[in-house]
């Protein structure tokens, strides 16, 4: 089989993030063509698209005004998280910047329905908490109006139909939320998820005729379900459940009362269209012929007969699709180029479970290069962060590259991960941290299992969370691995939520543990205080700029963990939480495959 470098499979690009210009006769988009995210347009399927932004940071959203030829759209600088808002008018090429604070972070909340105003909220005010904001779209920096005060992590849900209001909603974790309404006359703040315990309500939309709120929740059931809250009664009903599978995405157009929602089945995604006929009633309209993948980030035209979706496959990059709501054709309109690689060339993946030590299966995908000799075919095991995310059926390069230089690829959907169920995405939760990592091991000795598998050449890779995943796995399981790459992950959590930023600690804290109550607990689990039994080579990478684990973690982890084994380090001055610009990514994953290959490739079996 013919292999190309890293360079060219860094190149495959991704086009994702649609939205609908006023007229509906454009769509936006994000694409990487130029090695960062940036913004193009296309006016029909498959034609040429024109780039709207030339920056060398990343655009992180783009959304079109719903009256006016212009987009807003969000950058940060070097990877910072602090994101500024920008106003571009795409047929002139003018860029404004709306926000300009460059310390504060800004999260989109949306355009009103005249598009004469847009919704964000900021920690411009306090670094440890985010307020709402109302701004004119043509006003800049302080004009905007402060119209609530928060206390915590703060997202806007957008405007109700005439205007008035805004859902606003409060994260204490990724398995707690409240969802709230702003009346922007009265300032009042009115609370709709009044709970005890965790409880989900995350994707909360406006009903069509502005008198009910709309919510996937977990309130009622151990998975996310479709609820309407009647705001004159206080009231919750039922209106969609998933059964045994989350119901994880929810958008509504207000003007044609259509509606789409996501389930969640094993991490592929089914799309459901439908027509709100009545407040508890869905009509559904045909299924979209969508490859079968990843699908989300849907945009409604103005007319509401069609949607763009974003569709990513594991063996298909993403690219952006347009569906015909009233007969479910669906018509890809961008074409993310493969490198000149062919997309025969792609492997797709196996869903597997496997046994854990509580009798628990654990459920993972699974993927084997093209030729995968007997008892000899390397595995680099892939864990995802969050720890409350969930790796899901979607392209990544990297992998692809790695299969085809003929290691295996295992990704485990380890206790704690999302898309499960609120019961399972407890399960690892501060004093149960260590057992996902038990099921790190379960994973290990699976593969050991399979015929195709080399015992002696596993490597464990991650990032983020994931990263603290890789170093907990060789710390406490030192003689399952061949090599350890761990990339911007938690050696210390003590002094991580120490100098992570402001706003994210107590987010964090509700997870791992806080720093007032359990830090001997703390202590125990982190990585670098039983670095010593680290005995494989380990790959440390990270970012200068990085915000929710600083670098600071890398550095201290080196140094102590060299004493005891072989470490390589590399940094980038000029990324932040992961590697973004594409010579950086391509840098790093080519340094990565020079380490495998040296650790674990040429590496002599155990018994030689």
């Amino acid at each position: 089989m013919r292999t190309y470098d890293i360079e060219r499979y860094l190149n495959i690009r991704s086009a994702y993030g649609a939205s609908f210009s006023a007229d509906g006769e454009r769509l936006s988009f994000l694409m990487d063509t130029t090695g960062v995210p940036q913004v193009w347009t296309v006016d029909s399927p498959g034609a040429w698209p024109e780039q709207r932004t030339f920056y060398e940071e990343r655009v992180t959203f783009a959304s079109w005004s719903p009256e006016r030829p212009e987009l807003a759209f969000g950058m940060d600088n070097g990877g910072n998280e602090r994101a500024q808002l920008f106003r571009l008018e795409p047929d002139t090429g003018v860029i404004e910047n709306l926000t300009e604070h460059p310390d504060a972070k800004h999260r989109w909340g949306g355009w009103s329905h005249d598009g004469e105003r847009f919704a964000f909220t900021s920690n411009r005010r306090d670094n440890a908490v985010f307020d709402v904001y109302v701004q004119a779209r043509d006003g800049t920096g302080t004009d905007a109006e402060l119209v609530h005060e928060g206390d915590g992590w703060l997202t806007v849900g957008g405007f109700s139909p005439d205007d008035s209001k805004l859902i606003v909603q409060e994260a204490y974790s990724n398995f707690d939320q409240d969802v709230s309404v702003l009346d922007l006359a009265t300032g009042e703040l009115t609370h709709l998820t009044p709970h005890q315990g965790t409880v989900r309500f995350q994707s909360p939309e406006w009903g069509p005729d502005g008198e009910n709120v709309y919510m996937v929740t977990d309130r009622g059931s151990d998975t996310l379900e479709l609820v309407r809250y009647e705001l004159a009664s206080g009231e919750f009903t039922t209106v969609e459940t998933g059964g045994d599978h989350e119901l994880d995405g929810l958008s509504i157009d207000h003007d044609s009362r259509r509606l789409v929602y996501s389930r969640n089945v094993e991490g592929y995604t089914e799309l459901t269209f439908g027509e709100l006929t009545a407040p508890d009633r869905i009509d559904a309209l045909p299924q979209p012929d969508l490859p079968n993948g990843v699908a989300g980030g849907v945009s409604f035209s103005p007319d509401g007969e069609r949607a763009a979706v974003t569709v990513t496959a594991s063996a298909d990059t993403a690219n952006v699709y347009v569906v015909e709501l009233a007969t479910g054709d669906a018509e890809r309109w961008t074409l993310a180029a493969t490198a000149g690689i062919p997309r025969d060339t792609f492997v797709p993946p196996e869903l597997v479970r496997y046994p854990t030590f509580d009798g628990r299966d654990i459920p993972a995908f699974f993927t084997l290069p093209e030729e995968s000799p007997e008892g000899e075919t390397p595995v680099i095991v892939d864990i995802h962060g969050g720890p409350e995310s969930q790796r899901r059926p979607s392209f990544s390069a990297v992998k692809q590259y790695f299969l085809s230089r003929g290691y295996a690829y295992f990704e485990p959907n380890v206790r704690g991960s999302a898309g499960y169920g609120k019961a399972y995405g407890h399960l690892d939760d501060v004093e149960k941290r260590m057992d996902s990592v038990a099921d790190i091991e379960a994973a290990v000795e699976w593969l050991h299992d399979h015929p195709a598998v080399d015992p002696d050449k596993i490597v464990a890779m991650g990032g983020s969370y994931g990263g603290f995943m890789v170093l907990a796995a060789m710390t406490e399981y030192p003689d399952l691995w061949a090599a350890g790459v761990d990339i911007v992950g938690i050696a210390n959590f003590v002094t991580f939520l120490e100098n992570t930023g402001d706003w994210r600690r107590e987010l964090r804290e509700a997870e791992y543990g806080s720093l007032e109550d359990d830090r001997e607990f703390l202590e125990s689990i982190s990585p670098i205080n039983n670095v010593e039994t680290i005995r494989a080579p380990l790959f440390v990478l990270h970012g200068e700029n990085d915000p929710r684990v600083p670098v600071s973690e890398a550095h201290q982890l080196v140094e102590e963990a060299r004493e005891h084994a072989h470490v390589r380090e590399l940094i980038f001055d000029d990324e932040g939480h992961g590697f973004t610009k594409l010579e950086n990514r391509i840098e790093a994953y080519s340094q990565i495959a020079d380490f495998l290959d040296e650790y674990v490739r040429s590496a002599p079996a155990a018994d030689d």
